[in-house]
């Protein structure tokens, strides 16, 4: 299985390529924090599961979009 694309969250024409910021699969990851947080007590379940969740959103990003 190949890698979805990660472009950058909030690209902009004036950064450099190498310095884009936080990628979609990190925005994405942060955003499903507080949810992830209700069913979880460890930081390494929740930061997986986050991972996990923005993989599955990137895969139907590309499959859907």
């Amino acid at each position: 299985m190949s890698k979805p694309n990660n472009p950058p969250a909030f690209p902009s024409e004036y950064s450099l390529p190498e310095n884009q910021g936080m990628t979609l699969r990190d925005y994405m990851a942060a955003k499903s924090l507080p949810t992830l947080m209700s069913f979880y007590e460890d930081m390494d379940g929740i930061a997986g599961a986050a991972y996990k969740m923005a993989d599955a959103m990137l895969k139907a990003r590309e499959t859907n979009g």
